[in-house]
């Protein structure tokens, strides 16, 4: 291990859940160098999640979403020279593993560490790295993330740490209803409509559940979508508008979530709250799962190589085992 590291980049752009998997990091780099400053570059609509953490010295934000769809030369122009004015780090980690991260990196620092062309979805950003570090990319999704950063900074992250893991973001308690119910938070959205559970599905897990089902939304399509599961269930109850940070809390004072594979479903595993998340067309690889965050699957077959947004297995999950995974949560196991 270099304890000589006194300034560390890490470089996670997007998305929400992969951010959220990727955080957990901070801690464990804090623990082993604690007079590092660790920066943290990111695609600026994710960075208020990340701007009140104590282990960040500074976000560094991009607008590469913005710069694809304008392909302005300016901007792009604008892009690079800010990324070349950032302090030079000691080491830059490009947790992300795509080309456009690895871009990002390397006009960062020539001093770069990524996954190898083995261990990554796009193999040519590899050859941007200075070190690189290889674990298979079937790999569950949060081992690869705290591998690749504890093999580039020399030491290890194992279960027991990550069982034994603080809370990954800094929350107020949300102050929830009063009441003889368990607040249990389900997540209806998602940027795949094949990783949706059907809305109707809800409504009758909720009327399952008889306990406080809070329903979150995103945009105003989930925003209807919710309406319409309250209107048909007496159990649940529409959550207010919430910004990133309000909802670490609005999710950090529940008593379980329910989800499927999108970013506010492992915000509950980031806070060690209990979690079930429903999976279609991904994997239990694209969550930790614990004694209390586990995962359920549905009957298809998985290619992670080639996933398929077309498969709708997801309304094959029964009500019946969901519901009984969350007794068992909400009672204590």
């Amino acid at each position: 291990m270099n304890k000589d590291i006194k300034s560390i980049a890490i470089v996670r752009l997007s998305a929400l859940g992969d951010i959220v998997n990727s955080a957990v990091v901070l801690q464990f780099i804090h623990e082993q160098f604690p007079h590092a400053k660790i920066d943290w570059i990111t695609e600026e609509v994710f960075a208020p999640l990340l701007q009140a953490h104590p282990l960040i010295n500074n976000i560094h934000t991009v607008n590469l979403k913005k710069l694809k769809k304008q392909k302005s030369f300016t901007l792009l122009k604008e892009t690079i020279t800010y990324l070349n004015s950032l302090e030079k780090f000691d080491i830059v980690i490009d947790i992300q593993g795509l080309i456009k991260s690895s871009i990002v990196s390397r006009i960062i620092s020539k001093n770069t560490h990524g996954f190898d062309k083995n261990s990554i979805r796009e193999p040519l950003a590899s050859l941007l790295y200075k070190t690189s570090s290889s674990i298979a990319y079937d790999e569950n999704i949060v081992k690869r993330n705290c591998f690749v950063v504890a093999d580039a900074l020399g030491f290890e992250i194992d279960d027991k740490m990550l069982l034994n893991k603080s809370a990954v973001f800094p929350h107020a308690t949300y102050p929830h209803a009063k009441s003889d119910k368990k607040n249990v938070v389900i997540v209806i959205g998602a940027s795949w409509e094949s990783k949706k559970y059907p809305k109707e599905d809800v409504v009758k897990l909720c009327n399952e559940l008889k306990q406080n089902c809070l329903i979150i939304w995103g945009n105003e399509e989930e925003k209807e979508d919710g309406m319409w599961v309250c209107e048909n269930s007496q159990y649940a109850i529409l959550a207010p508008k919430l910004s990133l940070v309000e909802l670490i809390s609005y999710i950090g004072s529940c008593d379980l979530l329910i989800g499927n594979d999108t970013g506010p479903t492992h915000m509950a595993w980031a806070q060690n709250i209990p979690s079930i998340t429903l999976f279609g067309p991904t994997t239990t690889r694209m969550i930790y799962e614990t004694p209390k965050n586990i995962g359920i699957k549905s009957p298809s077959e998985v290619d992670i190589f080639k996933i398929d947004k077309n498969d709708f297995s997801i309304n094959k999950i029964k009500i019946e085992t969901i519901v009984e995974k969350a007794e068992e949560l909400l009672n204590g196991f």
